[in-house]
């Protein structure tokens, strides 16, 4: 992912009004290594519930507003994004209001993600030889790929489907 900028961030996204987009709490953009991220997500300290991520797709940039529900799920659950088996971090279902009309008329969709965005990290892992001759290099480019691809996958469906 290419490095971004606040007014790149603030004006990706689809799902916020005005003042609400003016009212996001940044990340520490320089600390962000951005050859190591397939989308950026983040967390604000002071509001637990609330996340941001920013997704690209296509030759555009898609930024969402999410919400954590306040319940947390009883069983270990799969993130959908990153489909890691062996996460060593939580996973929460995560709802964003759709963009334009649907939005607005209280229209959301709900995805089960990493609690603080691991999920580049997650498929940047060397996965374990499966069988001698295993080209876990070639599996590790596939995870990331995938991961690409459904995040973009679901970035246009909230962003489209209004």
């Amino acid at each position: 992912m290419h490095a971004l900028t606040e007014k790149d961030i603030r004006a990706s996204f689809v799902n916020a009004s005005q003042r609400e987009r003016a009212a996001v709490v940044m990340p520490d953009l320089a600390e962000i290594d951005w050859a190591e991220r397939d989308f950026l997500g983040w967390r604000p300290p002071k509001t637990p519930l609330a996340a941001y991520a920013v997704i690209p797709v296509d030759d555009d940039l898609v930024g969402i507003v999410l919400r954590q529900t306040e319940q947390r799920t009883l069983a270990r659950t799969q993130c959908s994004w990153c489909e890691d088996v062996t996460l060593p971090n939580e996973v929460v279902l995560f709802s964003a209001k759709r963009a334009g009309r649907a939005g607005r008329n209280g229209n959301t969709v709900g995805t089960l993600v990493c609690e603080h965005f691991e999920c580049s990290q997650n498929v940047r892992r060397l996965p374990p030889p499966a069988y001698l001759g295993f080209d876990v290099e070639a599996a590790r480019a596939r995870r990331m790929e995938a991961l690409r691809l459904r995040i973009a996958d679901f970035a246009r469906d909230l962003r489209d489907n209004t």
